[in-house]
């Protein structure tokens, strides 16, 4: 097999751009800090993780990502359309092992861990508190996993794993992590947000 790419999604922390949802309990300078922080944190376990990482981009230019998170990364933008176009065009080459850039608890360890299932697994999959994934690895390009998919919806994680053995693939799953992305999400984590007591 391959190597495994780990390609990280994010967005420029834009105030009013980045963590909308976060932005009644923060304000949205404080919406675009967080986000700034989760992802610096995600791309730190990257790094520690030794997999060739690339970073998927969009709301500003590859020279603003390559100040804010260095030029040691491969930087892609996302594109046009919804996250399902944008998944399967960063799909190609596979193997790919895809995660968001809000995860507080995700370590290297996690991400070795993924990478490692994939060896034995055509499919990895990590479900997230809210019934989407934190992380989706594919051995192959499966297109029918982002087509007509309810994203950000608590279906996600089922619809997948129903898509994936529908097709004959029972997936190697990854332990259970909550993203950071509602109001109520921040009580977990408040060393993040500035709002511990």
């Amino acid at each position: 097999m391959s190597p495994v790419r780990l390609v990280i999604f994010t967005r420029y922390p834009e105030p009013g751009k980045a963590k909308t949802r976060l932005i009644p309990a923060l304000g949205a300078e404080g919406a675009a800090a967080l986000h700034r922080r989760l992802t610096e944190r995600t791309l730190e376990a990257a790094r520690a993780s030794g997999l060739t990482v690339e970073v998927r981009t969009t709301g500003a230019t590859r020279a603003h990502f390559a100040a804010w998170l260095g030029d040691d990364l491969l930087l892609a933008d996302q594109g046009e359309g919804d996250l399902g176009e944008r998944l399967r065009r960063a799909a190609n080459p596979a193997p790919a092992l895809f995660i968001g850039s809000d995860l507080p608890d995700l370590t290297a360890g996690h991400l070795v861990e993924a990478a490692a299932r994939m060896r034995t697994s055509p499919a990895v999959l990590g479900p997230a508190e809210d019934g989407g994934y934190w992380a989706l690895g594919l051995r192959q390009p499966s297109d029918y996993l982002f087509a007509d998919m309810p994203w950000s919806s608590d279906q996600v994680f089922a619809l997948t794993l129903e898509r994936l053995r529908g097709r004959g693939i029972d997936p190697a799953l990854l332990p259970l992590l909550a993203d950071c992305d509602r109001p109520e999400d921040l009580d977990r984590w408040p060393d993040l947000s500035g709002t511990a007591a």
